[in-house]
């Protein structure tokens, strides 16, 4: 298993580097030719062709214009521009405030027909009322001193979570059972958010488990991610959302759910696990 999501990303930035290198080769020029052509310092062509360093739309044209291969300009900027967009800092995300991101994201979670999703820390967005995610989104506004739009931004989940309700989607969600324990808010508003676990947990294309702190371990507790059907993992980690692509790696992920499966319960269990935390709120 992946110990790192950074894998997807490093590959393909490599491959748009090894896609360069080529096309230098094929024109018969030199790292240090290509450098003059561009008109760069001479350890740039290298850096670049190494997968040191990412290239620029610019650099993309400078390079492909220089080589005679100006026909895989388009291509090679989508591909880099790919790259980029999987890892992606919350800062940068985030720059406008939270609002937008989940807007955007809400054509992804529509066309999606089945999410399965991991959390190791927090109850996923989807699940979140909007108590809860007020008190989380605080947290984090705070956190990365970027723009406070909380308000708007909580109304902006809530709006992309009507997908649990609407459509034709089905969710498959594992929670470690210390999500259920953690204070991300105050306590009225752990109740309720517990509470409305133990509601849609009830809904016919929801399933929901909960992996116990006693559970014998197959799996280690891993960083929360959300699989949209077969084609992308979404991991997020304490900098950055980075999106998987590389169906290898995409399998790893919905090898790893599969496994934690395994060491949910569910049903019954799972409910009296929930309530037990409500309990322990006083």
């Amino acid at each position: 298993m992946s110990s790192s999501p950074l894998s997807s990303v490093e590959t393909a930035r490599a491959a748009v580097a090894a896609r360069l290198l080529a096309i230098m080769r094929d024109a018969g020029l030199t790292g240090h030719e290509l450098a003059t052509r561009c008109g760069w310092h001479k350890s740039k062509s290298s850096r670049i062709a190494r997968g040191r360093t990412p290239p620029s739309d610019a650099d993309i044209r400078a390079w492909c214009t220089a080589c005679g291969a100006e026909d895989q300009i388009a291509d090679l900027i989508a591909s880099s521009r790919n790259a980029a967009s999987m890892y992606v800092e919350w800062k940068r995300i985030h720059r406008d405030g939270m609002r937008r991101v989940h807007e955007q994201t809400v054509p992804l979670y529509q066309r999606t027909r089945h999410f399965r999703v991991y959390a190791s820390n927090l109850v996923p967005g989807m699940l979140q009322t909007s108590e809860y995610a007020t008190g989380l989104l605080r947290s984090i506004t705070d956190f990365q001193r970027t723009p406070d739009d909380v308000a708007e931004a909580v109304r902006a989940r809530l709006n992309r979570s009507r997908v649990v309700r609407q459509g034709d989607h089905r969710f498959a969600l594992l929670l470690e059972e210390a999500v259920l324990r953690y204070r991300v808010s105050d306590d009225a508003a752990m109740v309720g958010q517990l509470s409305h676990l133990l509601s849609v947990m009830a809904r016919p294309n929801v399933s929901l488990g909960v992996i116990p702190f006693s559970t014998r371990r197959t799996v280690w507790p891993l960083e929360a991610f959300y699989a949209f059907d077969d084609a992308q993992v979404a991991v997020e980690t304490l900098t950055a959302e980075i999106n998987v692509t590389a169906p290898s790696e995409i399998r790893t992920y919905l090898r790893a759910f599969g496994d934690l499966s395994k060491i949910a319960v569910f049903g019954s269990e799972a409910r009296n696990l929930i309530t037990e935390a409500v309990d322990s709120l006083g």
